[in-house]
This record gives C-alpha cells, structure tokens and sequence, in this order.
C-alpha cells in the first residue's frame, strides 16, 4: 500500500495536477518557422527638400534653426539685395518726370484741339501733338512695368518653406551673403520610414510586403517591407520599411530590426504547457498510459497564428505527445 500511495503521489507531482478532464495531447511535428536576422535601420525621411534662395544678396533674417517644426508657405528667411532698391527709387524718379512730360503734353494737344476747332491752327500740329503724348504714355507704362518687375524681385527675397516638415539642417547663418539658388535649409518631409542595408547574400530571401519587427526607443513595432532597391553596393542591399508610430525626432537615428531571410524547421509547444521549477523547464509527455515530465532546453517565444508558442531546442523529438492544458 506505501509503494503505490508514493508512485500516485510521484505522477501527481510531475502532471502538475492535470486531471484527465483537463489533459489534451499534441502530437509533435516540425513547423515552418521565419529565419530572423538582426540589421540596424535608419530612420530617413521620405522627402529631403531643399529650401533655396531665390534672390542673391545678403540674408538679413533666418528664423529657423535645426529641430523646427515648418509648414509650407512659411516664410523662414529673408535675402536682400540693396541695388534693386536703388533701381526701383531711379525707375520712381523716371516716373515723376515721364508724368509731369506727360501732363504737359496733355495739356497742349488740348490747347491745340481748341486751337483747330477754331480755325487759328491746323491739324498736322494736332496729329504732332498727339504722337508725342502717345509715345510719353508708352514710356510711363515701360517704367511701370519695369518698376514691377524690380519689386517682384525685391519680394524674392523671401526663402519659403517647400512643404511640411522638420528642419534637418541650416548650412548658412545671419548676414551671410547667399547666391541665387543656394539651400538655406534642409526641411525632411513626407514622412518617415526605415532604410535598411543588408548583407548580399541575403538578397534572394528577400520579399516585397513581408511583415518585420522593429524595437526603436523600447517598443515593439510592425513595419512592412515596401521597396527592395536592384542596386547592390558596397556588398549591401537596400530595403526600405514603412513603419506605423516611428519615433521621429532623430532622423539617421539607428534602430534595430528583426528582418525575415529565410525559413528552418522547428519544434514548437504551447507556452502554457511549460512548468519551471528550480529554473529548469519541464514538458508533461504522455508515454503509454502514463504521463512523465522532461526537462526541455526552450528557445524563444513565437506567435503562431494568434496563439504563443515556445521553441523546444533539446529535451523532445518528433512523434512525442505533449500533454497541454
């Protein structure tokens, strides 16, 4: 009567209390599981724009500086340039004394309309008269137009924001003298995503919309792999990786991705079938009728298809039946 009262307590102690209710048996067998290697990622912006100088001359007012947050439209700097102020106060004086000529020249073409209407001039003096105020009109509207054409330039000046985004990079300062066309600033827009460069030899595994995991400033987030570029340098691959609730506030920050290069075969049990006791794991397995615990070497958690899993390294083979809860 002791030795069976020990061996029923012995099976207690190593079932975990299973009862035949609660026992269920699982069959092993090799699972396709991913290939995961670790690369690092770069978070990069989708556009890079440059916001450039339209008008050469000095820059006056830079207000931005690197970390800014800019909309498009505003206005983050301004260029001057002097001469076109002295251009357009010449062009004003020419304006006055086109308006006075012309002012004087409407008055005697209407001295000489009376004149003709009363017989005392004749018409040739008329028609003379009326050429030149022609050719004075023209001259003011030459002046107005080219008087616009300066305060156009002049409005120039002002450096606009291309579009939404962070300013990356400021590379002039204040009262620095900046050439037509030069960046005043760097402004990353679009959004962000993740650049990948991984090794060549990994090029072929390589799919387009497979699912990868990412852990940037300690959370772990899912990205997709969006774009796979043919160019191979430097014995590297680049992939780019959009990535949902990417912490921006570094760009060309590194974050470490878990990338997808393959498949390999597996022996996966549900995580609740595992017990710890003195920090070793055991697996419950059923031989014949009885049920016996193993000591199990477990490998990394794995999610398989909704349901947590743990990867058995050593302790089971295929064809055992575990019993799970």
């Amino acid at each position: 009567m002791q030795k069976s009262a020990f061996i029923a307590l012995f099976a207690a102690m190593t079932t975990g209390g299973l009862t035949a209710a609660q026992a269920t048996d699982l069959k092993l067998a090799t699972v396709s599981i991913p290939e995961m290697k670790a690369v690092y990622g770069q978070i990069q912006p989708r556009n890079s724009i440059l916001a450039r100088a339209r008008l050469g001359g000095t820059l006056v007012r830079l207000d931005v500086t690197e970390g800014d947050i800019v909309k498009a439209g505003d206005v983050i700097a301004e260029v001057k340039d002097d001469k076109i102020d002295f251009q357009i106060k010449a062009v004003d004086a020419q304006l006055q004394g086109l308006k006075a000529s012309m002012k004087d020249a409407e008055v005697e073409l209407d001295r000489a309309d009376r004149l003709v209407r009363s017989g005392a001039a004749s018409t040739q003096r008329l028609d003379q008269l009326r050429t030149q105020l022609d050719v004075i009109t023209n001259q003011v509207r030459q002046a107005e137009a080219q008087r616009s054409v300066l305060v156009q330039q002049a409005s120039e000046g002002a450096v606009i924001a291309p579009s939404d985004g962070r300013v990356i990079a400021v590379p002039v300062t204040r009262d620095a003298v900046v050439m037509a066309g030069e960046s005043v600033a760097t402004i990353a827009g679009g959004g962000f995503f993740l650049r990948l460069a991984i090794p060549e030899r990994h090029a072929h595994e390589l799919t387009q919309g497979t699912p990868i995991r990412i852990e940037a400033a300690g959370k772990k987030l899912e990205g997709e792999l969006v774009k796979i570029y043919p160019q191979i340098e430097g014995g590297r691959v680049t992939a780019d990786v959009e990535v949902e609730g990417l912490d921006t506030d570094f760009v060309a920050a590194r974050v470490l991705v878990e990338l997808p290069v393959g498949e390999r075969q597996a022996l996966l049990v549900p995580a609740t079938s595992l017990t710890n006791r003195a920090g070793i794991d055991f697996v419950a397995v059923r031989e014949g009728a009885a049920i016996v615990e193993r000591a199990v070497v477990a490998g990394e958690a794995i999610e398989l298809e909704g349901a947590p899993q743990i990867e058995i390294l050593s302790g089971l083979a295929v064809g055992d039946i575990v019993v799970t809860k």
